[in-house]
């Protein structure tokens, strides 16, 4: 009796009549049925070559190849089918070896790739496991060998592979749509708040759904506009019910205003207790933005500031308070709201105060120079970052991409992005250097590359249904969202941004002639400067609203050095530490004043409009005026701009300052460190560990100028 050795060791007794089945199958794939004669031959050519290898065992390759051998001389298109089927099983069993070794090392090591997932909790471990294996399946059916290729060596990155058939990237999400008049969630209708407390209780639940049916940054725009009208209802309900008691309408309104107050700094504690406590189905934290700051009602002034004073005073033990991390704050700037004398300067003085204390808010300009504050000047218009960075591109209300006439208004609320892909620039330049070819030809080619995969990923995503996301497909999140659930949402589509990323500008100056951006950075604006002409051409050409985005590296910054290396060894200053540059930023190591890196990063601000941040380091100890003037500063500019103080907490003590490693009070190593992490900030520290990946932390250790 011969027997066959499966893959697994199990044993089976040799039949040929499996083998027929499974030619047969091969045959089918390639729209081939075999003769009676054939099969004979098959059977005959197989059973002769098992009988005289002449051992009681054989293996399944040897079979696999002895069957291979018999095909070629039936029909050779059976046999590629046969052979490819076979190649396509083996893929899967390494697919699947590799997603067991990552799962392997999550159960009992952990994950830093993102610092927002607590990798130590159960549900945080299945779904980073399930995100391996999407990753893999996306790399195996959705990307072409040319787009593999350039991923697997480094010259192109493709950010979130777990996520991006599935669903969007970042989103000003319109939450004021949803509200109004009521709405349905999880299959329970929702009646639109009467009162403020309750509006922040339906509002958290609705940032939680829908920021968990996607990926990338969630931001609710001008929180203080949309929480102004509830604030004015229980104002009116609080009012009324004080005169019932017969007070006067003087001691009314002010104990319903006291009233009013207390029910946002509860509000708003409950976001952060919310939004820092209670993971999304995809693991992590949620991204989750606000921004606030040119509502100038009482109540909208009332929320900016409580906003603000809130995140300021911290949450945790009475002697231990520290900010949390999200919601993420941005603040409006329009000097003519919030400049010296101004209507709303004490809204600024709120920001001031709370930036000196927990770095956030990062400060958007409206009323400076480029395309955020441009915007604004001629229409109004808010652009709210999506996230730490992304901004969205124009959008009319009748024109689409351009206006179709003067009175033509752009719409950004509601907007999202489809994903982003970024470029490894220093990679390129090698590459073309190696080969002998100009580095613009090369580059070219891969700005190509990326174009192809935003233009299949928006026909892929174009087939999903409303019902996968319903409170921002049907219930009006998205612009244009009030679709039947089993619509397809192709038409929102037409007003998505696409995001073509650049990282390591920095070491492609110092790959191009040794100099850094502070020294020289000519090469990197006229690189910058062809990648936005390219860019633009695709846009016309397309039809789609494609945007340039200084990457804001976390993992990456590590894993595009040993990409490097592993193609093109270790350079000076390119490749010799364990970190890139983010975005267009300054190396972190240069010795210059926070205004000198402001004027250096400004040649780049316009050219990066599809994401963008400036940040400094301030080299000062929790002082007012000098952050009051460098933020002043940078809102002339017309920078989207963070401070960056490197925040240090006692957990035993609750001792407070700058940097400190070992608490000078009490002697306690057990601290929480936060630091910017890039345009976010994340816990570089917390009960003597980090959430962040070698590399950073290695960037974070060197921080100069940053």
């Amino acid at each position: 009796m011969i027997r066959i050795v499966k893959k697994d060791n199990t044993k089976e007794e040799f039949n040929v009549q499996k083998v027929l089945q499974a030619v047969d199958k091969s045959a089918q794939r390639a729209l081939i049925q075999f003769t009676d004669e054939e099969h004979d031959f098959i059977c005959t050519f197989v059973e002769e070559k098992v009988l005289s290898m002449n051992r009681e065992e054989i293996y399944i390759r040897e079979m696999h190849n002895i069957v291979e051998g018999a095909l070629e001389k039936t029909n050779p298109l059976v046999a590629k089918s046969y052979r490819d089927y076979r190649n396509y099983k083996q893929d899967f069993v390494h697919m699947l070896d590799e997603v067991y070794k990552k799962s392997q090392s999550i159960m009992y090591i952990g994950d830093k790739e993102n610092s927002n997932t607590d990798s130590a909790l159960v549900s945080t471990k299945r779904s980073l496991i399930f995100n391996q294996l999407n990753k893999e399946l996306y790399q195996k059916f959705f990307l072409t060998t040319e787009e593999l290729q350039a991923a697997r060596d480094g010259y192109i990155y493709i950010h979130d592979m777990s996520a991006r058939r599935d669903t969007m990237n970042c989103c000003l999400f319109d939450v004021k749509s949803v509200l109004k008049g009521g709405f349905e969630m999880g299959n329970l209708w929702y009646n639109e708040p009467k009162t403020l407390n309750v509006a922040f209780d339906v509002i958290g639940d609705i940032v939680l759904s829908a920021a968990s049916q996607q990926y990338g940054g969630f931001t609710v725009p001008s929180v203080d506009l949309l929480l102004e009208p509830y604030a004015e209802k229980s104002y009116k309900l609080l009012y009324d019910k004080y005169l019932s008691l017969g007070i006067s309408s003087e001691k009314a309104e002010e104990e319903a205003l006291k009233d009013v107050k207390i029910d946002f700094e509860q509000g708003f504690q409950g976001w952060e207790y919310k939004f820092n406590t209670v993971a999304s189905s995809r693991g992590d934290y949620p991204f989750i933005t606000v921004t606030a700051g040119t509502g100038k009602g009482r109540f909208a002034k009332m929320a900016s500031i409580a906003l603000l004073d809130v995140r300021r005073k911290g949450q945790g033990k009475k002697e231990c308070k520290k900010p949390v991390l999200f919601p993420k704050i941005v603040f409006l700037y329009d000097k003519n709201l919030h400049g010296e004398g101004c209507e709303l300067e004490e809204v600024f003085e709120a920001g001031i105060r709370c930036s000196s204390k927990t770095m956030y808010p990062d400060w958007l300009s409206l009323t400076g120079e480029g395309y955020v504050p441009s915007i604004y000047k001629k229409y109004g218009q808010i652009i709210s970052p999506m996230g730490c960075r992304a901004f969205l591109s124009p959008w009319y209300k009748e024109g689409g991409m351009y206006p179709a006439n003067e009175e033509d208004t752009p719409i950004f609320t509601g907007r999202f992005n489809i994903g982003a892909v970024s470029l490894h620039l220093p990679m390129i330049l090698a590459k073309a250097r190696q080969e002998g070819k100009d580095f613009y030809e090369v580059l070219d080619y891969y700005l190509n590359l990326i174009r192809k995969l935003h233009l299949r990923t928006y026909d892929y995503l174009s087939e999903l249904r409303a019902s996968t996301n319903p409170l921002a497909y049907c219930e009006g999140g998205f612009y244009g969202g009030h679709l039947g659930i089993h619509d397809k949402i192709k038409p929102l589509l037409e007003s998505a941004t696409a995001s073509f990323g650049i990282t390591a500008l920095n070491e492609l100056q110092q790959l191009y002639n040794k100099k850094s951006l502070a020294e020289d950075g000519a090469f990197a604006i006229e690189a910058l400067a062809h990648i936005n002409e390219k860019i633009n051409k695709f846009k016309e050409e397309d039809h789609r609203l494609y945007a340039i985005y200084g990457t804001p590296a976390e993992s990456l910054c590590g894993l595009q050095v040993q990409q490097f290396r592993k193609k093109y060894g270790i350079i000076e200053n390119v490749s010799d530490r364990e970190y890139v540059s983010n975005s267009f930023h300054c190396h972190v190591t240069e010795e210059i004043t926070p205004t000198k890196k402001q004027d250096l990063e400004y040649r780049f601000w316009n050219l990066s409009n599809g994401g963008k941040i400036q940040y400094v380091k301030y080299p000062i100890d929790y002082n007012i005026n000098a952050i009051k003037a460098l933020l002043r500063r940078a809102m002339e500019m017309g920078f989207y701009e963070g401070v960056n103080l490197s925040l240090a907490y006692c957990d035993d003590c609750g001792h407070q300052e700058l940097e400190m490693d070992i608490c000078p009070k009490c002697g306690s190593s057990n601290l929480t460190k936060i630091d910017r992490m890039n345009g976010y900030l994340s816990y570089s520290r917390v009960k003597g560990d980090t959430r962040l990946n070698a590399a950073k932390m290695a960037e974070i250790k060197e921080r100069k100028s940053m």
